[in-house]
């Protein structure tokens, strides 16, 4: 299984998107500051996360959202899952 996710941070007022296949390991490195991009941001909350069968799958998915370029598209996915 892959994922894609979303985390929200309440420090910067931001979202990341994000797609792994070790959805557990990758919030860890999110949350211990090993992600050069998310460490001012932490903590980082899961706010939405999605399922898919293939990593493929998954990462479309994950540059169909970032191509939005729309907070307001990010909080729609966040409130209708």
């Amino acid at each position: 299984m892959y994922f894609v996710y979303i985390l929200y941070s309440n420090k910067l007022d931001r979202y990341y998107v994000g797609s792994t296949g070790n959805l557990e390991d990758r919030l860890k490195r999110h949350n211990s500051g090993r992600s050069t991009y998310t460490k001012p941001g932490i903590p980082w909350n899961l706010v939405y996360l999605k399922e898919y069968q293939t990593r493929s799958q998954a990462y479309s998915a994950e540059q169909y959202i970032k191509s939005r370029k729309s907070r307001i598209y990010i909080e729609q996915l966040i409130e209708n899952s």
